[in-house]
Protein backbone atom coordinates (compact mmCIF):
# COMPACT_ATOMS: atom_id res chain seq x y z
CA UNK A 1 0.00 0.00 0.00
CA UNK A 2 1.65 3.52 -0.99
CA UNK A 3 1.46 6.21 1.42
CA UNK A 4 -0.82 8.73 -0.65
CA UNK A 5 -3.82 5.43 -0.47
CA UNK A 6 -2.92 4.88 3.60
CA UNK A 7 -2.79 8.55 4.51
CA UNK A 8 -6.06 9.42 2.26
CA UNK A 9 -8.24 6.22 4.01
CA UNK A 10 -6.93 7.10 6.93
CA UNK A 11 -7.97 11.33 6.97
CA UNK A 12 -11.47 9.51 5.18
CA UNK A 13 -11.66 7.10 7.95
CA UNK A 14 -11.37 9.70 10.41
CA UNK A 15 -13.19 12.25 8.50
CA UNK A 16 -10.32 14.82 8.42
CA UNK A 17 -10.05 14.22 4.86
CA UNK A 18 -13.99 14.95 3.99
CA UNK A 19 -15.08 17.63 2.18
CA UNK A 20 -16.31 20.52 4.09
CA UNK A 21 -20.00 21.02 4.68
CA UNK A 22 -20.31 23.77 2.84
CA UNK A 23 -18.97 21.38 -0.83
CA UNK A 24 -21.88 19.94 -1.47
CA UNK A 25 -25.59 19.51 -0.67
CA UNK A 26 -27.11 22.80 0.03
CA UNK A 27 -29.42 24.99 -2.63
CA UNK A 28 -26.95 27.81 -4.00
CA UNK A 29 -23.88 26.86 -4.77
CA UNK A 30 -21.00 28.27 -7.07
CA UNK A 31 -17.75 27.53 -7.49
CA UNK A 32 -14.55 29.02 -5.47
CA UNK A 33 -13.94 31.39 -8.17
CA UNK A 34 -17.41 32.30 -8.40
CA UNK A 35 -17.70 32.79 -4.34
CA UNK A 36 -14.46 34.91 -4.79
CA UNK A 37 -16.49 37.22 -7.21
CA UNK A 38 -19.36 37.59 -5.16
CA UNK A 39 -18.04 38.31 -1.74
CA UNK A 40 -15.18 40.51 -0.33
CA UNK A 41 -11.99 39.00 0.91
CA UNK A 42 -12.54 38.91 4.47
CA UNK A 43 -16.02 37.55 3.47
CA UNK A 44 -15.25 34.81 1.60
CA UNK A 45 -12.62 33.88 4.05
CA UNK A 46 -15.33 33.84 6.94
CA UNK A 47 -18.03 32.09 4.95
CA UNK A 48 -16.02 29.67 2.66
CA UNK A 49 -13.02 28.78 4.27
CA UNK A 50 -14.54 29.41 8.63
CA UNK A 51 -11.81 32.14 9.51
CA UNK A 52 -13.06 33.96 12.49
CA UNK A 53 -13.45 38.19 12.87
CA UNK A 54 -11.00 39.50 15.32
CA UNK A 55 -13.11 39.89 19.06
CA UNK A 56 -14.62 43.38 20.04
CA UNK A 57 -13.18 44.83 16.64
CA UNK A 58 -15.23 42.81 14.34
CA UNK A 59 -12.61 43.16 11.58
CA UNK A 60 -10.88 40.65 9.33
CA UNK A 61 -8.74 41.27 6.42
CA UNK A 62 -9.26 45.39 6.82
CA UNK A 63 -12.81 45.36 6.59
CA UNK A 64 -14.91 45.78 9.72
CA UNK A 65 -18.54 45.28 10.18
CA UNK A 66 -20.85 47.46 12.44
CA UNK A 67 -23.30 44.63 13.78
CA UNK A 68 -21.95 43.77 17.33
CA UNK A 69 -23.19 47.49 17.95
CA UNK A 70 -26.30 47.14 15.68
CA UNK A 71 -29.55 48.16 17.91
CA UNK A 72 -32.41 48.47 15.83
CA UNK A 73 -35.29 46.04 15.42
CA UNK A 74 -34.66 43.96 11.57
CA UNK A 75 -33.21 40.36 10.37
CA UNK A 76 -29.83 39.61 9.90
CA UNK A 77 -29.06 37.44 6.71
CA UNK A 78 -26.44 35.36 5.25
CA UNK A 79 -24.04 37.40 3.12
CA UNK A 80 -23.10 34.53 1.04
CA UNK A 81 -27.11 33.95 0.03
CA UNK A 82 -29.10 36.90 1.46
CA UNK A 83 -31.28 34.29 3.56
CA UNK A 84 -33.02 35.65 6.78
CA UNK A 85 -31.11 33.83 9.53
CA UNK A 86 -31.32 35.54 12.71
CA UNK A 87 -33.95 38.12 14.11
CA UNK A 88 -33.01 40.94 16.68
CA UNK A 89 -35.33 40.01 18.73
CA UNK A 90 -32.88 37.36 19.85
CA UNK A 91 -30.10 39.33 19.90
CA UNK A 92 -28.19 39.98 23.38
CA UNK A 93 -24.92 41.02 24.13
CA UNK A 94 -23.12 38.11 25.33
CA UNK A 95 -19.31 40.10 26.19
CA UNK A 96 -17.49 38.07 23.84
CA UNK A 97 -16.64 40.56 21.31
CA UNK A 98 -18.83 38.66 18.44
CA UNK A 99 -22.84 39.34 17.64
CA UNK A 100 -25.05 37.10 19.82
CA UNK A 101 -28.35 35.48 18.96
CA UNK A 102 -29.64 32.76 21.66
CA UNK A 103 -31.83 31.38 18.51
CA UNK A 104 -31.66 31.33 14.49
CA UNK A 105 -35.07 31.83 12.76
CA UNK A 106 -36.90 28.58 11.81
CA UNK A 107 -35.18 26.56 9.12
CA UNK A 108 -32.33 28.85 8.65
CA UNK A 109 -29.27 27.37 9.74
CA UNK A 110 -27.62 23.81 10.23
CA UNK A 111 -24.56 22.86 12.69
CA UNK A 112 -21.89 20.68 12.70
CA UNK A 113 -19.22 19.73 14.86
CA UNK A 114 -16.17 21.12 14.91
CA UNK A 115 -12.79 19.17 16.64
CA UNK A 116 -10.53 21.76 15.48
CA UNK A 117 -8.13 24.07 18.08
CA UNK A 118 -8.18 20.31 19.92
CA UNK A 119 -11.66 21.14 21.07
CA UNK A 120 -15.11 20.48 20.52
CA UNK A 121 -17.49 23.10 19.57
CA UNK A 122 -20.79 23.50 17.42
CA UNK A 123 -20.59 25.50 14.40
CA UNK A 124 -23.17 26.84 12.55
CA UNK A 125 -23.95 27.87 8.73
CA UNK A 126 -26.16 28.77 6.62
CA UNK A 127 -28.52 25.84 5.55
CA UNK A 128 -29.03 27.28 2.08
CA UNK A 129 -25.62 28.14 0.85
CA UNK A 130 -23.45 26.56 3.64
CA UNK A 131 -21.31 29.73 5.12
CA UNK A 132 -19.84 29.68 8.09
CA UNK A 133 -21.07 32.43 9.99
CA UNK A 134 -19.65 31.16 13.73
CA UNK A 135 -20.25 28.61 16.38
CA UNK A 136 -22.80 27.94 19.21
CA UNK A 137 -21.95 27.37 22.62
CA UNK A 138 -24.09 26.38 26.07
CA UNK A 139 -23.73 29.31 27.90
CA UNK A 140 -26.52 31.79 26.46
CA UNK A 141 -29.51 33.72 28.31
CA UNK A 142 -32.94 31.83 28.53
CA UNK A 143 -35.40 30.59 27.09
CA UNK A 144 -32.71 28.50 25.20
CA UNK A 145 -29.26 28.48 27.10
CA UNK A 146 -27.32 28.63 23.88
CA UNK A 147 -25.00 31.61 22.25
CA UNK A 148 -24.57 31.83 18.42
CA UNK A 149 -21.48 33.89 18.56
CA UNK A 150 -21.33 34.89 14.65
CA UNK A 151 -19.42 36.57 12.55
CA UNK A 152 -20.42 40.11 11.91
CA UNK A 153 -18.85 40.41 8.36
CA UNK A 154 -21.03 37.01 7.77
CA UNK A 155 -24.16 38.61 8.15
CA UNK A 156 -25.70 42.13 6.54
CA UNK A 157 -28.73 43.96 8.31
CA UNK A 158 -31.99 44.86 7.70
CA UNK A 159 -34.04 47.10 9.71
CA UNK A 160 -37.80 46.84 10.17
Amino acid sequence: MSRRIFMTTTLAATGLGAFPTWATGFEVTHSSAEWKKLLSPAQYAILREEVTEKAFSNSLMGETSSLLKEARKGTYHCAGCDLPVYSSETKFDSGTGWPSFYASLENAVGTKEDNTFFTKRTEVHCRRCGGHLGHIFNDGPKPTGKRHCLNGLAMTFTAA
